[in-house]
């Protein structure tokens, strides 16, 4: 399909192509960020990908979790980009849960120690 099927390709060229960023100096901005990781290890914009790799991509407040398929340098329509990789993100949260989370009346000031704890508590963090 493509001539670059299975020979490496910069990480920024393909997560771009892939529509996983809107523009190829978004994805490496990404990389520089550190937002991109392959296969656990943030890297730079010229890193090669490579079928079989693990690419991690944090993008709209959303991390993407995807296995590379076949290497592309050239953006595709996104029917095509999705035969590419296999995407191993967990679902998000159903809205109930975000609907659950407290929130603070607008106007309310800073938090007392006692509510801190309680965010904390309720985030996972703190010794209880």
């Amino acid at each position: 399909m493509s001539d670059q099927d299975g020979k490496p390709v910069r990480i920024d060229a393909w997560v771009w192509a892939v529509r996983l960023y809107k523009t190829r100096s978004d994805a490496a901005t990404a990389c520089r960020a550190g937002h991109v990781k392959l296969n656990g290890q943030a890297v730079k914009p010229a890193q090669q990908v490579v079928p079989g790799d693990r690419v991690r991509v944090w993008v709209n407040h959303r991390e993407y979790d995807v296995e590379v398929l076949r290497t592309i340098a050239k953006r595709v329509g996104a029917p095509i980009a999705r035969t590419c990789y296999i995407d191993h993100t967990p679902p998000p949260p159903p809205m109930e849960v975000f609907a659950s989370v407290p929130r603070r009346d607008r106007g309310a000031g800073r938090p007392t120690k006692k509510e801190r704890r309680e965010m904390d508590r309720f985030r996972g963090g703190g010794a209880g």
